[in-house]
């Protein structure tokens, strides 16, 4: 039986936090993400591993899923800790972080491993998550050293 693609769209900080949360140890290549100043859009098309199951639970059984994944209305987009000309490079995405500023624009932070990081300065959230692919077994669970 095929499974359900997910599809979804963050306007809040709450449902930033939801996505960040589907999106947790997602991974993707330098080369799939893209910032199009033109259309005002950051895009990227991730393998997410998929920790949500069919009852709402966690799954035993693990499995990835390619997901598209972009934000719009960016104003700008700046990158640390992040070789742009490494299309091959894999980074391992940790969280999407919202924030929203008194004095200042809104910002859309995607998290990776090792200290990378993409900032967006948006003018409003809008984050879509959608799973654009079947799931396949993945090799390994992800896990993390408890600090």
């Amino acid at each position: 039986m095929a499974k359900k693609p997910l599809k979804l769209v963050a306007r809040t900080t709450e449902d930033v936090e939801v996505v960040s949360a589907l999106l947790q140890d997602a991974t993707v290549k330098v080369g799939d993400m893209a910032y199009r100043p033109g259309e005002r859009r950051f895009a990227c098309v991730v393998n997410r591993y998929r920790w949500e199951g069919r009852d709402g639970r966690r799954r035993r059984r693990g499995e990835r899923v390619r997901a598209g994944v972009h934000a719009d209305f960016v104003q700008a987009a700046r990158v640390q800790n992040l070789s742009l000309d490494q299309h091959e490079t894999v980074l391992d995405l940790l969280a999407i972080r919202a924030e929203v500023r008194e004095d200042g624009p809104e910002t859309l932070t995607f998290v990776f491993a090792g200290g990378a990081a993409i900032e967006l300065t948006v003018d409003g959230f809008e984050l879509v998550l959608e799973d654009i692919s079947q799931p396949w077994r993945a090799r390994r669970r992800p896990e993390h050293a408890l600090d």
